[in-house]
């Protein structure tokens, strides 16, 4: 199998067999994000993507997890993803799960038909970065979308039989905007109520917009230890239920993780200790995207 450029993709996702239907993101602006510049965003043929499953399904014994790659796959047409998880199907019987990005847009632009269609035919679970629920700071890093368009595509997705994960970045506001992200960022994760969610610390890569603008004193970073005050405030204002929360990537600074609301006093209480200074934080050597 053949990948073009660098293939990136969730945590969770680590065991999956990865299939590129599309290369690089169609928005390709976020200022904070350099996962695909290199790349020019197309839609694969077809029929290379049928040919690489095929081809995966010689190499491969036994494939419980398929991701579709890269940066938003559920931008195709309702009628290629159906035709992509029909061949899934045909050659994968023991394919347990099938999941994508899909960027809020993506989700916006599809009917409510043509996603109840796609999760019938087997993709199950979609991830959506949401990065802050701050129009602000969306504004800023240039996400292209309104909080408001975030909290319309969370519910379509769930309402329509999609299990969703929500990503969103610690410190992508800075020192000024931290507590309207933290606390804006529960409101919109509140309403959409998604079934998992998850927090990374921003990383900045040079060459990004968002480096130039720090260079330039526009924006200052949070430490570690505000980083916490920032994740701390974030969970206290959040009323979900049944959402598994996870906080444990490379980039962050503490590995936190449980299901809310129930475990938030827990949490909680957790990030209490750090903030009174009882706690080692990861050292910024072993920080990685």
């Amino acid at each position: 199998m053949k990948y073009e450029g660098v293939v990136y993709r969730p945590p969770s996702e680590a065991r999956s067999l990865i299939i590129q239907v599309t290369i690089g993101c169609s928005h390709n602006k976020c200022t904070f994000c350099a996962m695909y510049k290199e790349k020019k965003f197309k839609i694969k043929d077809i029929n290379l993507i049928k040919e690489e499953l095929r081809e995966a399904r010689n190499l491969y014994r036994s494939v419980r997890r398929i991701f579709l790659a890269d940066g938003d796959a559920f931008i195709l047409k309702t009628s290629e993803l159906i035709e992509i998880l029909l061949e899934i199907k045909d050659l994968f019987p023991e394919c347990e799960r099938v999941s994508s990005y899909a960027t809020p847009r993506d989700i916006i632009n599809k009917s409510n038909e043509d996603i109840r269609m796609i999760r019938e035919h087997g993709l199950e679970m979609l991830y959506m970065g949401i990065e802050s629920g701050s129009d602000e700071i969306l504004k800023i890093i240039n996400k292209g979308v309104t909080a408001q368009e975030i909290i319309n595509a969370g519910k379509k997705a769930i309402e329509c039989g999609m299990k969703l994960s929500a990503t969103l970045i610690s410190g992508i506001g800075g020192v000024d905007k931290w507590r309207d992200h933290a606390v804006e960022s529960a409101r919109v994760i509140s309403e959409i109520n998604p079934h998992y969610v998850g927090l990374l610390t921003l990383m900045v890569e040079e060459g990004t917009e968002l480096h130039m603008r720090i260079s330039r004193g526009e924006m200052v970073l949070l430490q570690p230890q505000q980083v916490i005050a920032e994740t701390y405030e974030f969970i206290n204002n959040l009323e979900v239920s049944e959402c598994i929360f996870r906080s444990n990537h490379a980039s962050n600074y503490v590995p936190l993780g449980g299901t809310l609301n129930r475990d938030k006093e827990k949490i909680l209480q957790v990030l209490k200790q750090y903030m009174n200074g009882e706690g080692y934080f990861k050292d910024e050597q072993y920080r990685s995207l």
